[in-house]
């Protein structure tokens, strides 16, 4: 699954003078005694660094199956609603899986929210188990993680030689995380992380969750419901996963999705005098297709001395598709690659990694592949695989000769945990699931299945291109969203908005 934001919006709302007010009470109605030392926490606000924001820390249990193993924290930024009237929390995910939910809030409050709610909810941000500033998954140091991802592997793709080399990356990367991580890894599932966001509901004062989700967050969300049905206040599933495929169909369908949105954008930039290639789109795929397998054979040299093979420019491309503000980066590093310059390639291969200066400004890779490898049940029928790598190769043809590689998962120190399946969620209130028809990282068809398998689901569509729906600039999904989350007022079953 592609992470939900690769690119970084930090319009700010002012922030509010620190609050030095009391905590509100846990609630704690019908809670396993066991679990009542960690539902009863009481949280100690503070000043995130002179930001008006509020942060905390909340301890958690390191196993919810087993209490007595251990806990870990799991970090919290607050902003307090600007109406000083709050209808109570709205938790966020911002995607991933691995994506720095307190980051999100702190950074980016105008891109996670629009003005309504931010005036009627104390927006909370929190950084999921294995995640960012809570305990967190660890792998490697930006050198090693910068060979992990960008490093030329040896051989001629797909050989003997090439596979070999993938898979002892994959191992070597796996025991690192294994080393590093503290003997977290068992726990970090989306069951486990839905079961913190319970108890953030309680220590915040909260009867029911109110919840706004993004890409993977619409996964974290549903299971949420799954689990806590009569517990489930105003949920917005924006960008959904479907629950029920497996995580090859998924891998399938984002590259399908991926093909679809390459298609579209070159035949915008085919209008443009500054797009790299000319005649007709089959022409700019044909095109493209070859520019992927040069680079794959000879790759380009950036101006600080990495490499770009295809994978990383594969990457790049991906980036760039998640949204059509990132179009014009796109047309400048393929005209650059066909120039045989790299740089403006790993610019977006980087917004993808989280990666600046050298830097990483997050775990979020670390934690995308922690997450998967305990979500995704282990898939092993020959049959399946030739059937799925024939769909690829018709679909998606130009991103499938460098989306199919052996899977770290296949390394992982710990056997998934996870299933696959649809969540029906019973006895839950309506939720809301938004669905972007052009959306090539969780495709259309994903939100229309999760409305359809939720027993209250309403589906609300933004006919369009890029990642996600609300707050994207669309009034009539800002005005679904928003009417739901403040006034609790269900959109309309169906409802398109072009």
């Amino acid at each position: 699954m592609g992470m939900a934001l690769s690119g970084c919006l930090y319009a700010q709302i002012p922030p509010l003078a620190p609050d030095t007010g009391a905590s509100a009470t846990p609630v704690t109605d019908g809670i396993d005694p066991a679990l009542l030392p960690y539902y009863g926490q009481t949280l100690a606000w503070e000043d995130c660094g002179g930001t008006g924001y509020d942060c905390t820390r909340v301890t958690a249990p390191r196993d919810w199956a087993d209490p007595s193993a251990g806990d870990l924290e799991l970090a919290l930024v607050r902003h307090r609603a600007t109406s000083g009237q709050p209808l109570g929390s709205l938790l966020t995910n911002p995607g991933g899986p691995g994506g720095s939910g307190k980051s999100f809030v702190l950074n980016s409050l105008s891109f996670v929210a629009g003005e309504d709610l931010v005036e009627n909810y104390d927006v909370i941000g929190f950084d999921p188990r294995g995640v960012g500033e809570s305990t967190r998954v660890t792998c490697y140091d930006p050198a090693g993680l910068d060979a992990f991802l960008y490093d030329i592997v040896p051989g001629e793709r797909g050989s003997g030689e090439w596979t070999a080399a993938v898979e002892q990356r994959n191992a070597d990367f796996a025991a690192a995380c294994e080393a590093n991580s503290d003997g977290i890894l068992p726990y970090i599932t989306t069951e486990n992380a839905a079961r913190d966001m319970d108890l953030l509901r309680a220590v915040l004062g909260d009867e029911k969750l109110n919840y706004l989700g993004y890409s993977y967050g619409t996964f974290l969300g549903a299971t949420y419901a799954k689990l806590f049905p009569e517990r489930a206040g105003r949920l917005v599933l924006d960008g959904a996963i479907d629950p029920s495929v497996s995580g090859s169909e998924v891998g399938i369908s984002q590259a399908v999705g991926f093909q679809e949105s390459l298609r579209t954008f070159l035949t915008d930039c085919l209008t443009l005098s500054s797009c790299p290639f000319a005649g007709s789109v089959d022409d700019a795929l044909s095109d493209l297709s070859a520019l992927l397998a040069r680079v794959d054979q000879r790759p380009l040299t950036a101006s600080d001395g990495r490499r770009l093979g295809a994978d990383s420019l594969q990457t790049a491309i991906i980036a760039a598709l998640y949204s059509q503000e990132s179009w014009p980066f796109l047309r400048a590093a393929l005209a650059d690659v066909v120039n045989g310059q790299a740089d403006v390639a790993f610019q977006l291969a980087d917004s993808y990694n989280g990666r600046v200066g050298g830097e990483y400004l997050d775990n979020s890779t670390e934690a995308f592949t922690a997450y998967n490898c305990m979500d995704y049940p282990v898939e092993d029928d020959p049959a399946d695989e030739a059937a799925l790598q024939e769909r690829i190769e018709r679909e998606a043809p130009t991103i499938a000769p460098y989306w199919q590689t052996p899977s770290v998962c296949d390394a992982w120190p710990y056997p998934p945990t996870g299933t696959r399946g649809e969540i029906t969620a019973e006895g839950s209130p309506p939720i809301v699931v938004v669905g972007t028809t052009g959306d090539p990282a969780t495709p259309y068809p994903w939100a229309e299945s999760l409305a359809a398998q939720l027993s209250q689901g309403v589906l609300v569509t933004r006919v369009g291109e890029g990642h996600l729906g609300y707050n994207r600039g669309n009034a009539c999904v800002d005005a679904a969203v928003e009417g739901f989350l403040v006034d609790g007022t269900v959109p309309e079953g169906g409802l398109r908005c072009e």
